[in-house]
């Protein structure tokens, strides 16, 4: 009778650890696949993945957002953020300029949809030498710094954030992550068709890749690392604070060949883009939206989704609800429900799937995969252990329907 209680209760530990780690909308090896299942271990790692908050847990964040909630920003305050929305990132960026930030180099393995045909296989094999992450036995990362870590108005650690890199070789989709889109035989006939448009960057390219908010380059860099070398390949890459773009245009790898550098006001339906709309294979939206007033959001998701060719995907990457860097804001930084003001000036926004959901579809577009990212990220020299919560997104501009002659 003890061997089968034995049992039973090693099958059920098993059973609940393959659960927290798998789900039919969560594939393992993009958002890692390192479970915390002995609390003791806790500070072994930087960073534990697919953890399940309590119900507690959630009801003491919930309180804590509240709470930091009950002070606003005056309105003559708000107003001037909003208006001066630009200012506050190029001082942030002329203060810092590239060394705040680490490259995004698991760009290409939460998003391998961003990779164009034929890079996808190679990446496989360049990854060891390609990714600047050094693993130790048991695929972890080394000590990763995050400055200001625990200073108000300072918190972009995710862009900081390289996660334990499993082998992309051993990479698992579910059924609803979609293919890179070059592999659809309907894009490939749309490749086919040249853009009928006078010329303009990248008028030439087969592949377009548009990163929104692109900052001092820390995924543009990376990508174009990848597709420099590939035939008909071209990057574009905005921001509306002008000094970053200049970081990106004054950097040794940049290279008007393959990209492309520009400002621009994404909430600003009036200034055009420097290409035709309905060209883009991929649009990265990754810790942007974010930062712009939640009034504003819809119109600008909108207004992107119209970038896209049929078939084309734009890729998602922001703060979710409670994350740590929400709960620790003081009274007085609120500018609305779930929208903050940091220390330096630039505002944060926390997103919850459903409001994800809602903007993206309400923009036509078809949703592949969106889900919450919650891990525990440590501090193992401090002993501090913080909850982090993202949310990630896939979403598909459907193909339209084929105009059948009378």
């Amino acid at each position: 009778m003890n061997v089968i209680k034995r049992l039973s209760a090693s099958y059920l530990r098993k059973s609940k650890m393959q659960q927290r780690c798998q789900s039919n909308r969560r594939p393992i090896a993009p958002l890692g696949s390192r479970i915390l299942t002995d609390p003791t271990k806790v500070f072994e790692h930087n960073m534990w993945d697919h953890m399940q908050w309590s119900q507690e847990e959630e009801e003491r964040a919930r309180e804590k957002a509240t709470e930091n909630s009950l002070v606003r920003v005056q309105p003559e305050d708000q107003d001037k953020y909003e208006r001066e929305a630009s200012k506050y990132w190029n001082e942030f960026y002329n203060t810092h300029k590239n060394n705040f930030f680490k490259d995004r180099n698991w760009l290409f393995l939460e998003f391998p949809e961003i990779l164009p045909k034929g890079r996808k296989n190679q990446i496989n094999k360049e990854e060891k030498s390609s990714y600047p992450v050094k693993l130790n036995a048991t695929n972890s990362c080394t000590n990763v710094g995050f400055p200001g870590m625990f200073e108000e108005g300072k918190d972009y650690c995710q862009n900081n954030l390289v996660d334990g890199l499993t082998s992309v070789e051993g990479h698992s989709y579910n059924k609803n992550q979609a293919e890179p889109v070059t592999d659809n035989k309907h894009v490939k006939n749309c490749e086919q068709e040249p853009v009928k448009q006078e010329s303009f960057p990248g008028s030439g390219a087969t592949y377009r890749i548009l990163e929104v908010g692109c900052g001092a380059g820390n995924s543009a860099f990376p990508i174009l690392k990848v597709i420099c070398n590939t035939p008909g390949a071209f990057l574009y890459c905005c921001d509306f604070a002008s000094g970053a773009v200049e970081l990106v245009k004054s950097h040794l790898s940049y290279n008007s060949a393959w990209c492309s550098a520009f400002v621009h006001d994404v909430c600003d339906d009036s200034l055009p883009y420097p290409f035709p709309d309905e060209i883009q294979d991929v649009i990265l939206l990754v810790f942007v939206l974010s930062a712009i007033h939640p009034d504003r959001m819809q119109g600008v998701v909108s207004r992107l989704a119209k970038l896209l060719k049929p078939g084309g995907m734009l890729l998602f990457r922001d703060y979710g609800r409670y994350d740590t860097s929400q709960l620790r804001f003081k009274k007085g930084r609120c500018l609305s429900e779930n929208f903050y003001v940091r220390g330096d000036g630039t505002r944060v926004y926390f997103f919850t799937e459903d409001e994800v959901h809602n903007m993206f579809t309400l923009a036509g577009l078809v949703e592949v995969q969106n889900l919450v990212d919650r891990r525990l990220q440590v501090n193992r020299k401090k002993k501090v252990k913080m909850q982090r919560v993202w949310i990630q997104g896939k979403f598909q501009k459907p193909f339209q329907p084929p105009q059948h002659s009378r």
